[in-house]
């Protein structure tokens, strides 16, 4: 988004960071919000805001890393903020295929149409549900220059979960990467 700040960029009349806090803390015990910049004002929205512990931007695992760090539950779920529409029952499904699974990490998987037209599943691992004693192995992977989500999360029993139900939307795992896109998201009912 030409260098501004996607989690500030408005919503459906909140900024997108809050709106998924707002669609997330009903499925959880507690959120925090992981940021690099303008932390007073993510720290306007309610929760702790915690920053990445690696250096170099290393993207979602930093992020991750980070959550892990300062979860308090035995499990923590991501979510990326770009992508407003995820599922209402994301945290509730995941869990489910955890358990039933006795997965270590689990993925969201939404469908996706190419450009002839074939529907086909895509792991989305920016939804992920782990262990928070994963902590060390992330640690240990990104101190290798690690920064592949799926690479380190395939070293662990690591499932995904289609979301397949006629009820789900199409676009819950649509993300923004521009102003258009959002929009476009913003305007999609």
């Amino acid at each position: 988004m030409g260098g501004i700040d996607k989690g500030l960029q408005p919503f459906r009349g909140l900024p997108l960071a809050q709106h998924a806090l707002q669609r997330l803390a009903p499925q959880v015990g507690s959120c925090l919000i992981n940021a690099n910049r303008h932390l007073d004002h993510y720290a306007g929205f309610g929760v702790p805001v915690w920053p990445d512990s690696l250096s170099d931007y290393a993207g979602p695992l930093a992020g991750f890393l980070s959550g892990l760090a300062h979860c308090s539950t035995p499990w923590l779920l991501t979510v990326p903020c770009d992508t407003p529409l995820f599922p209402h029952d994301l945290a509730q499904r995941l869990a489910q295929a955890a358990a039933a699974h006795d997965a270590d990490i689990v993925f969201a998987a939404g469908r996706e149409t190419d450009a002839q037209g074939r529907t086909r599943w895509r792991e989305q691992p920016v939804f992920c549900l782990m262990r928070t004693t994963l902590q060390a192995s992330l640690a240990h992977y990104t101190t290798q220059g690690g920064r592949k989500i799926d690479t380190w999360a395939r070293a662990h029993r690591c499932i995904s979960v289609a979301f397949d139900r006629p009820e789900d939307d199409a676009r819950a795992f649509a993300n923004a990467n521009t102003l258009e896109e959002l929009h476009a998201l913003e305007n999609a009912r």
